[in-house]
């Protein structure tokens, strides 16, 4: 039998420490955070933030939810990511994006925003290969090693790499480089085509299947139609396009039976990790937490899973 772990994603910066323990005592199996250069509000940088988490926490996993990795040079990540692994002890988990829907931000670091999945999927090579051997000499697009080493590696072997995105790019970069897939903005019919086509995949590899996961915003009240009205308004605002009708397709909205029947749905669909960020105003945001935590994740850690994953 397979059990369910739920994660979530922190808000506000100046409250991280504060958040990331409250996670913990809540039950979450991860706490996650994403992360912009610029976009269009506040937004902070989500491995210098997760290693303020992981001082401030014991046992929870750290997640990127979505670490942007073209934007990043692949030795200076590696890096980064090895260092953050250390310091939580072991409890790093690297979301890995290609972003794209913020083309100003990819200027700004000198990437040509055409190049993101083609640095993406060299930049995961380089990380396996750092990771994992000693006296490196890779020669790339857009990488050269020359006999380097980096010390120390991560913790864990192998660190666990979980592979966001919606393209049929996304779905085979999770199968030849991805333990976990986490989309956002997804069906869960979608999400089951999605796992159904990343094992093929894989299986073609000689890789292991994939842990299938889900992104998901959510927005919970005990008044249904309020906490609808609450995540449209706060998406249509984040990503600057209109989510009044969209909102039901991907994300949970509504009052915490609402939030259980749609998780359920996901879990049906192959959906053993879930990530959930919130949708709503900054003001009621601790309230839907505790909600959340309190009338739906229980629910959903009680569920007993065939896994044929």
């Amino acid at each position: 039998m397979a059990t369910m772990e739920l994660g979530i994603n922190l808000g506000r910066l100046d409250d991280i420490a504060a958040n990331a323990q409250r996670a913990e005592q809540q039950g979450y199996d991860f706490v996650g955070v994403g992360e912009h250069v610029f976009f269009h509000g506040p937004i902070g940088n989500g491995l210098i933030t997760l290693a303020a988490a992981a001082g401030a926490t014991r046992s929870i996993k750290l997640m990127s939810t979505i670490t942007l990795v073209p934007l990043y040079p692949a030795a200076l990540l590696a890096k980064q990511v090895a260092t953050l692994d250390i310091i939580s002890g072991g409890r790093f988990n690297l979301g890995v994006g290609v972003g794209g829907e913020y083309k100003k931000e990819f200027s700004a670091v000198g990437v040509p925003v055409n190049q993101r999945g083609a640095r993406t999927n060299e930049t995961l090579e380089v990380l396996h290969k750092l990771f994992t051997e000693d006296n490196v000499t890779f020669s790339g697009k857009f990488n050269t090693l020359d006999q380097v080493t980096l010390a120390p590696q991560p913790r864990q072997k192998p660190l666990p790499i979980w592979i966001s995105g919606r393209s049929e790019a996304a779905l085979r970069r999770c199968a030849k480089f991805g333990t976990g897939w986490l989309p956002y903005m997804y069906t869960p019919e979608q999400l089951r085509i999605s796992v159904d086509k990343i094992n093929h995949y894989a299986q073609d590899m000689g890789r292991n299947k994939p842990k299938p996961g889900q992104f998901i915003f959510f927005a919970v009240h005990e008044d249904r139609q309020l906490a609808i009205n609450m995540a449209a308004e706060r998406l249509s605002k984040q990503y600057q396009q209109d989510f009044s009708t969209l909102v039901h397709k991907y994300a949970l909205a509504g009052d915490p039976d609402d939030c259980v029947a749609r998780i359920k749905e996901y879990v049906a669909a192959g959906s053993r990790t879930v990530m959930l960020a919130s949708a709503c105003p900054g003001a009621y945001t601790g309230t839907n937490e505790q909600l959340m935590a309190d009338e739906v994740v229980p629910k959903i850690k009680q569920l007993k899973i065939e896994d044929s994953q």
